[in-house]
Order: C-alpha cells, then sequence, then structure tokens
C-alpha cells in the first residue's frame, strides 16, 4: 500500500512591528522589522506582505528579504509602483511602530549560503538587486572574503542605484569583491562605467569563465532576466549553474 507524502505545512502569518524607514532612493526605501518568533531565513529568500482595508479587502505582495542571516530583524526593500495597491502604502505611509503582516520566509531555489562557495556571480536590473544584496551582506557578515564575489549592477540613473553608498564601502574593503555599474538611460558628466544594457559583449568582459564554474544568480525585469540568462548559456556556462528571480511591471 502506497502512502501519499505528507503536505508541507502552511507558513502561518506573523505580525512584525516596524522599527525604522529608510529611504534608499526617490522611489525605494527600506522597512526595518521586529518579527517576534521569527525562524530565520537564507539569503535570495522573500515573505509575503498582507495589508488589509477597512471594509476587509485584502492585498498581499511578495518582497525579498534585503537583510542578511545574521541580522535579528528583518529588512525589505520595496519599490514604489505608481500604480501599485501595496508598495505605495508600505513606501509612503507606514511609520515606525505600525504593526504589518507577513509570512516567510519562502522560497528554496534562489538562495546562495556561504556552505556553497564560489565565485558567485551576481547579476542586478534595477530593484533586482534586494535578494543579491542579502548575500552580499551575508557573505560580508560570515567573512567570507575567501569566496570571490562580482557584482553587475543595471540602473537607470546613477541616483536610482539601490544600496549604492553600502555597495561602494564593501567593495573598497573587500579586493575579493568586484562592482560594476551599468546606467541605461541617464550618466554622470563624468561617468566611466558601462552606459548600455547588459549585453554579450558586457558580461564576457566582466564575468568568469565558464571553466571556473561560478554560481550564477540573476535577478531584475523578466526581459532582463531572459536575455542574461541566454547570454550566460552562450558564453558556455552550464544552465544548472544559473538561478533566475524575475518580476513583472506590475511587481
Amino acid at each position: 500500500m502506497s502512502v501519499e507524502p505528507a503536505a508541507p505545512p502552511r507558513i502561518a502569518w506573523r505580525t512584525a512591528t516596524v522599527v525604522a524607514v529608510y529611504h534608499e532612493t526617490r522611489t525605494t526605501c527600506t522597512v526595518t522589522l521586529d518579527v517576534p518568533g521569527w525562524p530565520g531565513h537564507l539569503a535570495g529568500q522573500h515573505v509575503d506582505v498582507r495589508l488589509t482595508a477597512e471594509d476587509g479587502y485584502k492585498a498581499e505582495r511578495s518582497y525579498s528579504i534585503a537583510s542578511p542571516p545574521e541580522e535579528p530583524r528583518l529588512a525589505l526593500t520595496i519599490e514604489r509602483l505608481e500604480d501599485g495597491e501595496v508598495s505605495p502604502y508600505l513606501s509612503e505611509q507606514l511609520r515606525v511602530g505600525d504593526p504589518l503582516e507577513l509570512r516567510g520566509p519562502i522560497g528554496g531555489y534562489f538562495v546562495w549560503d556561504t556552505t556553497l562557495g564560489g565565485p558567485l556571480m551576481l547579476v542586478a536590473g534595477g530593484s533586482g538587486i534586494v535578494p543579491l544584496m542579502a548575500m552580499l551582506r551575508h557573505r560580508a557578515a560570515a567573512h567570507r572574503g575567501d569566496v570571490p564575489a562580482r557584482l553587475l549592477y543595471s540602473s537607470r540613473t546613477w541616483d536610482d542605484v539601490i544600496y549604492r553608498d553600502e555597495i561602494a564601502r564593501i567593495a573598497d574593503a573587500d579586493p575579493a569583491l568586484r562592482v560594476a555599474h551599468t546606467l541605461t538611460r541617464e550618466t554622470p558628466a563624468d561617468w566611466s562605467g558601462y552606459a548600455r544594457r547588459i549585453d554579450l559583449a558586457m558580461l564576457g568582459e566582466f564575468v568568469w569563465s565558464p571553466a571556473e564554474r561560478p554560481h550564477i544568480f540573476i535577478c531584475g525585469p523578466t526581459p532582463m532576466v531572459e536575455a542574461v540568462a541566454n547570454a550566460f548559456v552562450e558564453l558556455g556556462h552550464e544552465p544548472t549553474m544559473i538561478k533566475t528571480e524575475r518580476f513583472g511591471p506590475t511587481g
């Protein structure tokens, strides 16, 4: 007699408390939360956030976790979407002391732990930097400078680069971390970096060779993620070493 495998337990909703709100750019903010009973997470996982209106209407959205596993509090970085149901409230109206309902952590595929080693190749577009930043923070908190890492980050403008100063500080203090930015819409007068969408030639200049077998993580808008993943395969990287996470225009 065969036995059906037990269904995984449902992840419970928890009520978190906002302890800080920090505006990263003109369209993004980081919300830091105290989450009683938080079980811990892996770098790259996400949570579901649920808002309930006075009439009982509920809206849910998923947000990547920005904080590393080593931090006791949870940080979510949220991009405000003009036509969004949830992000305008979270980015503009949420205040310290407010409750926020969430469940997680969720996801076991798009994750990196220091035990996996490297090299670690991260490619981000826009707010796709959030789960990748959790990986960089985890690497730094675990003092794993022996794991070489590279970040290629595409943004519209220099002012749209999320975590810009922190990324620079981490890179300046860590010779094993190499960072490159590309700007797709507007560049500063003294700009010397890339100034186009990520393409095959850019990847060929910046990434490790397939022989190095880097762990590749790509996160951003769907068209970018698909194009970059295909370019890695064209360069000879094994598809099994490439992990992707994407989001659409509605978040």
